[in-house]
């Protein structure tokens, strides 16, 4: 065989090894396939695309935001605070539509959840829990509605902001029966469920009941995962 038709031979062989490869399912795990659990009410399934030419979109593709204030997160937020990946949020999503106490959050504002967010998330903004962009009586309103907390008696905003200040919320808190928390947001580079976990601490959340998916939805869109709107 003279060197071109070697050649020849051996982009056929590429040709067929590629078209080979082409359209081979792709799992979440080599176990799990896939997941159906429920979003606003509606069955939503979490499988990864199964287009193995499929690329990343734009709106996660960018490198190098300037930061500050697009700065990369530690992988180890606090000392109490557990660091997921995607195979642990997913996990924990079960494990809320199972009827756990959990609560997988994103802190996202609403214009990002709007082009697709993690199915079974809900949205609850970090503004609705920062200091500056809302107020205390915003921050308990969430803390009590939505996450489980309780007060202890009939404390109100100013008691609250007294006792942050006195470091004594364990005063005016009871989180015995609070939600274990999923927060997420745009990726390593995004300050929005950090800023959401500040405050939580700050107001006297558990660790042990917070939970952070640092990769957020940029290593969830790069791993093909399929998004809720």
């Amino acid at each position: 065989m003279n060197k071109m038709m070697q050649i020849v031979a051996g982009v056929a062989v590429s040709v067929l090894s590629m078209s080979a490869m082409a359209n081979k399912p792709v799992g979440i795990t080599g176990d799990m396939m896939s997941v159906t659990v429920k979003h606003n009410g509606a069955d939503v399934e979490i499988v990864r695309n199964q287009d193995n030419g499929n690329v990343v979109k734009d709106a996660y593709a960018k490198t190098s935001r300037p930061c500050p204030p697009f700065c990369i997160q530690p992988i180890k937020f606090s000392a109490g605070i557990e660091t997921l990946g995607e195979v642990e949020t997913i996990a924990y999503v079960q494990r809320q539509q199972a009827g756990e106490n959990i609560l997988v959050v994103d802190s996202r504002t609403p214009d990002w959840v709007k082009r697709g967010t993690i199915p079974g998330a809900t949205n609850v903004p970090f503004t609705d829990l920062h200091p500056v962009k809302s107020t205390t009586a915003t921050i308990m309103d969430v803390l009590l509605n939505q996450f489980g907390a309780k007060l202890v008696g009939d404390a109100d905003e100013f008691e609250v902001e007294e006792a942050i200040v006195a470091g004594t919320v364990s005063e005016v808190f009871d989180y015995s029966d609070a939600k274990t928390l999923v927060l997420f947001c745009n990726g390593m580079w995004c300050g929005q469920s950090p800023a959401s976990m500040v405050t939580l601490m700050k107001f006297g959340y558990p660790e042990e009941k917070i939970k952070w998916f640092r990769g957020g939805m940029q290593t969830w869109e790069i791993l093909g995962l399929s998004v809720a709107k």
